[in-house]
């Protein structure tokens, strides 16, 4: 059965969530930084690198699959505001999880999290350094993940100073590119965006959606970040939506242009369509930009798994030694610095093509788990129909299976390795001491 709803003031932290011998993080993160981390998390890699695939499954279709990606990301921060609301703590659908369905659940919520956004982090790492320093991209990279793990150290405002910062730089950027490309003509024929009802391959659609949900992800950040945030049942809900709803206006807006720009076919093969909108002369400034919007991402990324890691390790689910909050920033360091360790050890070791698929697969299963959590909240929390959370469950589960297989399979063997781990891991601390072991 679920837990009680929280009595205690909003602004402590959950009394059974957070122990005292690991400190408490500190709410210091208010709206404008919440949105900040959301929109940096969300407007990243996403928006420059996603549509050429997107577009190489769905085809005609790709409008359709961009609808299918928002209204299933929707029910997703519908479900997220409502668990986030009601238990306002560090790890997100690996908290949610735990507290509301089971530790079996929870635990594979947070292990598919720090899988598959770690291998995301180092491909976007990646991306930028490929965009910013394309002759050495791989140094660049390891130097960039080094750079914001020492950043978000600093603290969680740190974290939202940099995300603001750099969302204002990519907003601005974006805005100059759609408005030169408009007033120069470029987006003439619309007859590709008002056509959406072609013969398509609906599982080609699907596919689509799947990997444009890649680039709507960022707002899960807001919830990992839980513990952080001031007054969370206020402003939670408010960042999300906020967030999400910029997000949304943006992409559409990019996908009409693109679409009518370049049509189907050229667009499936571009791999820099923003560039390719506009004449040679502004590609520096496309480059720019992208590499600028995939370092929020970044730092959006980085903060969200040490958060989730922070949350496992107080739980024994991760060793607990990432549970180690610094005195003077209130920051997760361990837990940063070996999230940063191992994302450099995928950029050394890994190409960025081969994640991307992985990490939408493994999120789109972490927030399948969100709304099963959803489901299993006791009335007294609930702000919305529990149709939200079954229709955003099937929604996930319906994209994970139109993945490509190998995508699925990748991602069903790292869950079948954190389960079995953390099954032997139980099974000492049994041994080890019977009387103190939960499942």
């Amino acid at each position: 059965m679920p837990a009680e709803p929280e009595t205690a003031d909003e602004s402590t932290p959950h009394p059974t969530a957070v122990p005292a011998a690991h400190g408490a993080l500190a709410r210091r993160v208010r709206l404008p930084g919440a949105i900040g981390i959301g929109l940096a998390s969300m407007i990243g890699a996403g928006v420059f690198a996603v549509w050429g695939p997107a577009t190489d499954a769905a085809r005609g279709g790709l409008i359709i699959a961009l609808v299918l990606a928002a209204l299933i990301a929707t029910l997703n921060a519908f479900s997220s505001a409502q668990l986030a609301m009601a238990h306002p703590v560090a790890g997100g659908a690996y908290a949610f999880g735990r507290r509301y369905v089971g530790p079996w659940t929870g635990f594979s919520a947070g292990w598919l999290f720090v899988t598959g956004k770690t291998a995301s982090a180092a491909a976007i790492a990646s991306i930028a350094a490929a965009y910013l320093y394309p002759t050495e991209p791989t140094p660049v990279a390891v130097g960039l993940i080094v750079l914001f793990a020492a950043l978000n150290m600093a603290g969680v405002r740190t974290t939202a100073r940099v995300a603001m910062v750099i969302v204002a730089t990519v907003l601005t950027g974006l805005a100059v590119v759609l408005i030169t490309a408009v007033s120069g003509g470029a987006a003439t024929d619309l007859d590709p965006v008002t056509s959406i009802l072609h013969p398509t391959s609906p599982y080609g659609v699907l596919q689509g959606a799947a990997l444009l949900f890649f680039a709507f992800a960022g707002y899960a950040r807001m919830a990992t970040l839980g513990e952080e945030v001031v007054e969370p049942r206020r402003t939670l809900p408010r960042a999300i939506f906020i967030a999400l709803g910029i997000v949304l206006v943006l992409y559409a807006s990019v996908a009409v242009l693109l679409i009518s720009t370049l049509g189907v076919n050229r667009l499936a093969l571009s791999t820099a369509p923003l560039a390719d909108v506009l004449a040679p002369a502004w590609t520096p400034l496309v480059v720019i930009i992208a590499g600028i919007a995939c370092l929020g991402s970044l730092v959006g990324i980085l903060a969200g798994l040490s958060r989730t890691s922070l949350a496992m390790a107080r739980e024994r689910d991760l060793p607990g030694l990432l549970a180690r909050v610094s005195p003077r920033t209130s920051a997760p360091i361990v837990a940063e610095g070996l999230i940063a360790t191992l994302a450099v050890v995928i950029v050394v070791l890994l190409e960025p093509a081969h994640l991307v698929a992985a990490s939408s697969a493994a999120v789109l299963l972490y927030y399948a788990i969100a709304h099963l959590s959803a489901l299993r909240q006791p009335r007294a929390e609930r702000w919305q129909p529990r149709a939200v959370a079954i229709a955003g469950l099937v929604g996930c589960v319906v994209l994970v299976a139109a993945l490509p297989p190998l995508s699925i399979l990748g991602t069903a063997c790292l869950l079948a390795v954190g389960l079995v781990l953390r099954m032997l891991a139980v099974r000492l601390r049994a041994r080890s001491a019977p009387e103190a072991v939960a499942p």
